[in-house]
């Protein structure tokens, strides 16, 4: 049985726990394949995206070493709001024996009992936590651990305090940002004036 990772996400821009994390699930789970899903539009976000082509351009550059990882433009081709039940329907539509595995960070795995169709995610796909490994602390409690009949993973990761939020800010204050984001997306973002205040 093929499995199959997804990871969705903004990829506004993507950086180096994004890549540590795709790393980290190859590994851990034995997967055959990881799609790699830049979000269309955004439904939980308020503010605009980057637009789609540079977010799919610069996931290809961020993950261009990994042979296993395919950027995939199924939410950007799709109209209307990115949902994940939609995308895991089109791919076991596509891909009906193959087993998938949805990659989640720790936030977003709390709050996925808000998300759309949120019982259709978790029939169709194991759902993945990228859960911090924290040496002082007990391991955060996720609702969903409690929910019986579905797959749940964890994937044990060191904390990396890095974010997009924080990136396109330090961007937009002129500095550096090059040990949050690889060189070939760093190139990208100043040769399209990415994340510039106007």
């Amino acid at each position: 049985m093929k499995r199959i990772g997804v990871f969705g996400g903004a990829f506004d821009p993507p950086h180096v726990a994004h890549l540590a994390l795709v790393q980290a699930a190859l590994a851990e789970f034995a997967l055959d394949e990881l799609r790699v899903v830049p979000t269309g539009q955004a439904w939980h976000k308020s503010r605009p995206l980057t637009p789609a082509y540079h977010r799919l351009a610069m996931a290809q550059l961020a993950f261009a070493d990994l042979p296993l990882v395919v950027i995939d433009p199924t939410e950007t081709l799709r109209p209307g709001p990115s949902y994940t039940a939609d995308t895991l329907r089109e791919f076991k539509a596509l891909w009906p024996d193959a087993e998938l595995f949805l990659l989640l960070g720790q936030d977003q795995a709390q709050a996925l009992p808000t998300w759309h169709e949120w019982q259709e995610i978790l029939r169709l796909a194991t759902i993945c936590v990228a859960a911090r490994v924290d040496l002082n602390e007990a391991g955060a409690e996720f609702v969903l651990e409690k929910v019986p009949g579905f797959g749940f993973q964890r994937l044990p990761m060191p904390s990396m305090p890095v974010s997009a939020t924080d990136i396109r800010t330090r961007i937009a204050a002129h500095l550096s940002v090059a040990d949050m984001v690889f060189e070939p997306v760093a190139r990208y973002i100043a040769l399209h004036h990415l994340y510039q205040t106007p």
